[in-house]
């Protein structure tokens, strides 16, 4: 079934996910603040919006997928926003990373302001998993919305659950993000001590398969990082701000976690290297000493 839909924010997930919503058959309204990023679902089958309000207008469901809360909230309340065109029968899913506290203020003020109800979405899988439809989405909402959503997030997800109210997606979006964080050290420090004792760290997942430290985490990445394989699969800036939310979610909760407190200082570290904008590879330069 075709569904209306807005896509607000049309980066690397962004135009994965529009890209895959496309394909599924749906009308799409796309906008975003670099028109190169717009024309290139267009070309694909989108239609144009000239602002979050237009895109809003044209449609049932609106996605959001940004990178801050600061941002989602122009989008949601600024100057020609989603706001300023939503009403009750329309559905916001906010498919961003923010934080779970200003989720639920946000929430709580579009419901206030507009009777529009809002579905925190983040997600994990990346444009792979996005472009196949095997997102991982965790929900934050009603039970009523989650699957008002659903006719949307089939053709997205292979795993769409729901959490609990507003914020608990973005919640469990910061665990997922503490999990891989911890992970990619953990790779990367695995390569580099396999190399010290003479073991091909590449032949390492295999070795490990099926035994307790097997992970999808090494399976997937152990190979590029003793590759030095800095190609993108997700930026170091942007696994900080995640860091830096559940640091702040832990201090608000009076919840101690000191290996995240570590991992998190050696993204800091690696950023005023000037490597924000690269791969979760580039913690191998670190390690190597470069």
């Amino acid at each position: 079934m075709s569904e209306k839909i807005a896509l607000i924010g049309a980066g690397i997930m962004g135009s994965a996910i529009g890209t895959r919503l496309l394909q599924c058959g749906h009308q799409l309204s796309v906008f975003d603040l670099d028109p190169e990023k717009v024309a290139a679902l267009v070309n694909k089958g989108a239609s144009a919006a000239q602002s979050p309000a237009d895109a809003a207008a044209r449609s049932d469901f609106i996605i959001l997928s940004l990178n801050h809360a600061r941002i989602v909230r122009a989008a949601v309340f600024g100057e020609n926003s989603v706001a300023s065109r939503a009403n009750g029968s329309k559905l916001l899913i906010d498919m961003s990373s923010i934080d779970p506290g200003e989720t639920r203020d946000m929430a709580a003020q579009l419901e206030q302001q507009a009777g529009m109800p809002w579905l925190d979405c983040p997600l994990s899988g990346g444009v792979p998993g996005a472009l196949a439809g095997k997102l991982t989405v965790m929900a934050g909402g009603t039970a009523e919305h989650f699957e008002r959503a659903r006719v949307v997030m089939k053709d997205l997800c292979a795993n769409y659950s729901l959490m609990g109210g507003n914020g608990a997606g973005q919640t469990t979006k910061l665990i997922n993000q503490l999990f891989c964080a911890v992970a990619f050290q953990a790779v990367a420090e695995a390569v580099k001590l396999a190399e010290a004792g003479g073991v091909d760290p590449r032949k390492i997942p295999a070795a490990l398969a099926g035994g307790r430290a097997d992970n999808r985490m090494m399976q997937e990445f152990m190979v590029k990082f003793a590759e030095r394989d800095f190609s993108p699969t997700g930026r170091l800036d942007n696994m900080l701000k995640d860091l830096d939310s559940v640091q702040a979610f832990a201090l608000a909760t009076k919840t101690p976690l000191p290996l995240t407190s570590a991992v998190t200082e050696i993204h800091r570290l690696l950023i005023a290297m000037g490597l924000g904008p690269k791969d979760n590879a580039e913690v191998m330069r670190l390690l190597d000493g470069k």
